[in-house]
C-alpha cells in the first residue's frame, strides 16, 4: 500500500516580479484531514493550484497514487481524482442541482439529454453524504453552505479521492461548520485525502490529522497535529511569536460622532438606533441574517432607507447614495472585498486613486500625477501592502493584502467614520492583527470605526462597545467590562425583544 497518495517534490513556480513557490515538497496520506496553513501570500493556493492542474509548475515532480506526472491539466488531475472546492464557489445559479453536479459532463441517452439520469445519480450522491436536498432544486435558490454541500457532491461524482477546500467555512454559521466537519469526517474514513486550508485555527482540533505550514513561498515544517501547540503552529506560520492576539489601545472616549436614529430599511433594518463616539471602536454581533450588514448598506447609502436620521457630528446628512456618504466622511470596507470592494482587473495603483479621484484631480479634471504617486506609496508603506509594484492588478494579491488595500484607499479622505464589515475573514492571524493595529490607529486619531464580526473572539478582543442584533432590531447592548458569550449569545436570539437593553454610559 502506498504511503502517499500526493507526493510533490522540489517544486518551483514563479509570476512576474514574485517566486510563489520555493522549492516546495508536500505530501498526503489516504484517510487524512491535512491543514495546509500559512500567512496570506505564503503560497498554499498557488501550490493546491498546481496540484489541480490550474497552474503549471516551472519545475520539479509531482506523483499522485504512484504515478509519476509530466504535464499536469485540470482535466489530468480530474481523471487522477483531484478535486478543488475554491473559497468563492463557482455554481450556475440558474441551473439545478443535478445540472451544476454534471456540467460539462451531462448525462445522455440516445443522443439526448437525460435529466432523470442525471437527477437519480446526483440523488445518490447527496444520500452518501447525508444532504437531504431534492436534485433539481435551483441552486440559485440555496443557502451559501447548501451551495458547498453540492460543490462537494460534485468534487465526488468525479470519483475524487483528492480533495482540496480552500477556506470552506467562511462564510457559514456554527450548525453548518458542524454538518460540513460531519461530511469531512465521513470522506475521510472512506479512505480520501483531505487538504483543509483556513485561516480560522481554533477548527483543527475537530478534523485535522497533521499539519503543513508555508512561510514565503517556502516549506518550513509538517507535524502531527496531536503532538503540537497553537503557538508553534502560529509561530511556525509567521517565523515569530506573536505576544498579542488582539493588541488593543485605551482612549478616553471624546465628543459624539456619528449619530443613528430610527432608521429603517425593509424586514433586516427596523427602528434601529445608536451612537459612535471619538476614541472608541464600536462592533456588532449577531447571527447570520440578523440584518447587521444591511445596516451598514442603508447607513453607506447602498440601500434607500425608509425613514430615520443621520447625524454626523452634529448635522444631519442626507444620504442616497454611496458617493454622498464618502464625501460627508463616512467610508465602508464591504464585507465581499472582491465584489464589492475592489476592481480586480485595475491595478493596486487604480484602486486607490480611483475613489479619489474628486480630490486627486485639478478643476479641469487633470489627475495630479505627483499626488497619486505620494497617495499611493503612503497608503502602501503605512499598511505594509505585500505586492512588487503598485502597477500589479489587485485579483494578483492574496486575500489579506486585498482587504488592506480595500481600507487604504479611504485614508486619504480625513473620513470621520470607517465601518468594517468582516474586516479579517479569510486573512491570516499576522494579517489580523495588523488589520486590528489600523483599527486602534484610526481610533487614537478621533475617527469613528464601527465594525461586524462573526467571530465571538473578535468582537470581544477590539471593541469598547459591542451592539448586538437579532431579526432586524438591536437587542443588547455592552461595554466591553460586561460582555460575556453567554450575554451576547442571549442577546442575539432575542428575537421576540422590542426594547434595547443597553449597559452602556
Amino acid at each position: 500500500m502506498l504511503e502517499y497518495i500526493v507526493e510533490i517534490e522540489h517544486v518551483y513556480k514563479s509570476f512576474p516580479g514574485v517566486k510563489a513557490l520555493d522549492d516546495v515538497s508536500f505530501h498526503l496520506k489516504s484517510g487524512e484531514v491535512l491543514a495546509l496553513l500559512g500567512e496570506n501570500g505564503a503560497g498554499k493556493s498557488t501550490l493546491m493550484k498546481v496540484l489541480s492542474g490550474i497552474y503549471t509548475r516551472d519545475s520539479g515532480d509531482i506523483t499522485i497514487f504512484g504515478e509519476k506526472i509530466g504535464v499536469l491539466t485540470p482535466k489530468k488531475a480530474q481523471e487522477l481524482g483531484v478535486a478543488i472546492i475554491h473559497q468563492e464557489l463557482n455554481m450556475c445559479a440558474h441551473l439545478s442541482i443535478a445540472e451544476n453536479i454534471f456540467l460539462g459532463r451531462e448525462k445522455s441517452h440516445s443522443g439526448l439529454l437525460s435529466n432523470k439520469e442525471m437527477n437519480k445519480q446526483a440523488k445518490a450522491i447527496l444520500d452518501r453524504l447525508n444532504i437531504d436536498l431534492d436534485p433539481e432544486t435551483i441552486v440559485g435558490d440555496l443557502t451559501v453552505s447548501k451551495q458547498q454541500m453540492v460543490e462537494i457532491a460534485k468534487a465526488l461524482s468525479t470519483n475524487a479521492k483528492i480533495l482540496i477546500m480552500d477556506e470552506p467555512t467562511s462564510a457559514l454559521t456554527s450548525k453548518e461548520i458542524d454538518d460540513l466537519f460531519g461530511i469531512i469526517r465521513k470522506l475521510r474514513d472512506e479512505g480520501c485525502g483531505i487538504v483543509y486550508i483556513s485561516h480560522r485555527l481554533e477548527e483543527l482540533q475537530y478534523i485535522v490529522d497533521r499539519v503543513t505550514i508555508m512561510r514565503d513561498g517556502r516549506h518550513i515544517t509538517t507535524m502531527n497535529f496531536a503532538e503540537t501547540t497553537m503557538q508553534e503552529i502560529i509561530e511556525n506560520m509567521v517565523g515569530r511569536e506573536i505576544k498579542e492576539k488582539f493588541p488593543k489601545v485605551v482612549c478616553e472616549r471624546g465628543k459624539k460622532i456619528l449619530e443613528i436614529k430610527n432608521l429603517n430599511v425593509g424586514r433586516l433594518v427596523r427602528d434601529i438606533s445608536f451612537d459612535i463616539y471619538e476614541g472608541e471602536i464600536v462592533g456588532i454581533a449577531g447571527l447570520l441574517g440578523a440584518g447587521r450588514t444591511e445596516t451598514t448598506r442603508a447607513i453607506f447609502g447602498v440601500d434607500p432607507k425608509e425613514s430615520g436620521e443621520i447625524i454626523l457630528n452634529g448635522e444631519p446628512l442626507t444620504i442616497n447614495k454611496p458617493m454622498d456618504a464618502i464625501k460627508a466622511g463616512i467610508v465602508l470596507a464591504p464585507e465581499d472585498r472582491k465584489k464589492d470592494g475592489l476592481c480586480t482587473k485595475l491595478s493596486v495603483r487604480d484602486n486607490i486613486a480611483l475613489p479619489n479621484l474628486d480630490i486627486l484631480c485639478n478643476a479641469l479634471g487633470v489627475v495630479n500625477k505627483g499626488k497619486e504617486d505620494e497617495m499611493v506609496e503612503d497608503t502602501i508603506s503605512k499598511l505594509t501592502i505585500k505586492l512588487p509594484n503598485a502597477e500589479v492588478d489587485a485579483i494578483s494579491l492574496s486575500g489579506g493584502n486585498q482587504q488592506k488595500v480595500v481600507v487604504g484607499k479611504w485614508l486619504a479622505r480625513n473620513s470621520h467614520v470607517v465601518i468594517f464589515d468582516e474586516p479579517t475573514r479569510g486573512i491570516d492571524v499576522a494579517a489580523k492583527v495588523e488589520i486590528y493595529n489600523l483599527m486602534n490607529d484610526l481610533k487614537m486619531q478621533g475617527i469613528g470605526v464601527f465594525f461586524i464580526s462573526s467571530e465571538m473572539p473578535e468582537i470581544m478582543g477590539i471593541s469598547d462597545r459591542i451592539l448586538v442584533m437579532c431579526d432586524g432590531r438591536i437587542t443588547g447592548e455592552l461595554n466591553i467590562e460586561d460582555a460575556t458569550q453567554n450575554l451576547i449569545l442571549e442577546y442575539a436570539t432575542k428575537f421576540d425583544s422590542k426594547v434595547i437593553t443597553s449597559n452602556a454610559q
